[in-house]
């Protein structure tokens, strides 16, 4: 048996095309229905999948996340003219018009809806031969079902709601019942499932792009941060120049030195760890070749990084891989219809390049692309822009989805003082943030049991099957 690596930056020690169950009866069918099926192709039987799980061959999810709250409202409009007429009755100046809108049809209930103008490239996709893209419609963070007379109690209320920085890690988290909570559950979903689908690699399972997050924090698994570019040694090491030569030599001989002070120690062998996995890590990727054109932007940068690790996927001993990105800039209380025009083809065209990637690479069945954001937005106008609210819409892409289609309960009306309206048109999610990630958890190998009780400890709150007998899933093909 081979000895393993230091864990340092890396663990911590240890103490079918089936339907997304769309949710019928507004806030009265939410209280005694869930999520039963599911958007992912997962081409095995009910029990089989529940029993086991899936940890065969290779997964990976890619987090999008969307900073400061994406008005989704705009991002995904009601074409029909009834109902759109709602929409631009409490939308007003925020409101866009019909005729710029590019129209796509739920095929599942011929309902039609409107993608926002400059969206052009995920229309192509939602609109492409056997879709690799859909829409999960009012989805926000929930401890369990509610209603207006729920929220107006304050009954078991996520903490802090229409808050950035609770909000974000209520998605992170799936525990929106905590400010505190350490772990994600990305990083719990490592926790249970690295020691049996990677082969000890020296780079965790779980990789970040510029910044740690909690989403894949876990117990024992932190996420390993890279660039756009690539690893993030320090910014010296075996850097050009004479300086930079000087400094790593000097750097590679206090690091192998013994250390009678435990603090300095730790440090060495920390920073050691750190330049030693940058290498790895560079050396992995060097040869990844990805010949798909992304665009020239920030998350176009970030998304071509994540195709070069999952190109790099054999060389860094992985079967199971999440990636973390994000785009910040989304909170428009001011200058939306600007702001959105100016960002949404940015989102458009960095995803449709990455979904190219991944069939580039052969991957596209493998991989599952979803975005997430801190919450919705009010749909009435503060003047300029809108506010913090709660449900709002979202995007998944992958060969494996079930695209072409709406899955949860796209509101039948945005009108003002509806039945989800809890005020200035927040409306209450009627698809938990729960069942939104149950759905992946699953398709990435989690078992239905107390696996994903431990990853996602409310999902039980909304009556998500237990066990073999009553899976989410049916025979799929």
């Amino acid at each position: 048996m081979k000895p393993k690596r230091p864990v340092i930056a890396r663990e911590l020690p240890s103490p079918s095309r089936r339907q997304f169950l769309r949710l019928s009866g507004g806030c009265a069918g939410l209280l005694s229905t869930s999520l039963v099926s599911s958007i992912i192709n997962l081409k095995m039987t009910n029990a089989a999948y529940a029993a086991a799980g899936d940890t065969s061959g290779y997964k990976a999810l890619v987090c999008v996340f969307l900073l400061g709250g994406n008005d989704s409202w705009n991002m995904l409009v009601p074409y029909e003219s009834g109902e759109y007429n709602d929409y631009a009755g409490i939308r007003r100046d925020l409101a866009l018009r019909r005729s710029s809108l590019l129209p796509i049809t739920d095929t599942q209930t011929g309902r039609r809806f409107g993608v926002h103008p400059r969206m052009n490239e995920i229309r192509n996709l939602y609109n492409r031969g056997n879709s690799p893209l859909a829409f999960v419609t009012n989805v926000g963070s929930l401890i369990e079902p509610t209603d207006k007379q729920g929220f107006v109690s304050g009954r078991n209320l996520p903490v802090s709601l229409f808050s950035h920085s609770d909000e974000q890690r209520h998605w992170q988290t799936s525990l929106p019942q905590s400010a505190g909570q350490e772990t994600g559950w990305a990083g719990r979903m490592a926790d249970i499932l690295t020691d049996s689908v990677n082969d000890d690699p020296a780079v965790g399972m779980n990789i970040a792009l510029n910044s740690l997050n909690v989403f894949q924090t876990g117990r024992r698994v932190l996420p390993y941060v890279v660039g756009a570019d690539g690893a993030i040694p320090s910014n010296y090491y075996k850097g050009s120049g004479i300086a930079n030569s000087i400094l790593t030599k000097i750097s590679d001989r206090l690091l192998t030195d013994a250390y009678a002070n435990e603090f300095e120690g730790a440090y060495a062998l920390a920073h050691r760890e750190a330049i030693d996995l940058s290498e790895e890590y560079d050396r992995a990727t060097r040869g990844a070749t990805v010949r798909t054109a992304f665009p020239r932007t920030d998350l176009g940068a970030q998304l071509r990084q994540v195709a070069r690790a999952i190109a790099a996927r054999g060389a860094l001993g992985h079967r199971r891989q999440t990636f973390f990105v994000s785009m910040g800039g989304w909170d428009h209380h001011d200058e939306l219809l600007n702001a959105q025009a100016a960002m949404l083809p940015e989102l458009s065209q960095a995803l449709a390049a990455f979904y190219e990637a991944t069939v580039e690479l052969g991957v596209d069945q493998d991989v599952v692309t979803f975005t997430a954001s801190d919450f919705g937005r009010t749909l009435s106008s503060n003047g300029n822009g809108s506010d913090h609210a709660w449900g709002g819409n979202q995007i998944i892409m992958g060969g494996s989805v079930v695209g072409g289609r709406l899955y949860g309960d796209y509101p039948e009306t945005l009108r003002a003082g509806s039945e989800l309206d809890v005020g200035r048109g927040r409306l209450i999610p009627t698809t938990s943030v729960d069942e939104y990630n149950a759905e992946l958890a699953l398709w990435f190998g989690v078992q239905n049991n107390r696996d994903l009780d431990e990853i996602l400890p409310n999902i039980r709150n909304f009556d998500f099957p237990r066990g073999i007998a009553n899976g989410p899933l049916g025979a799929l093909v």
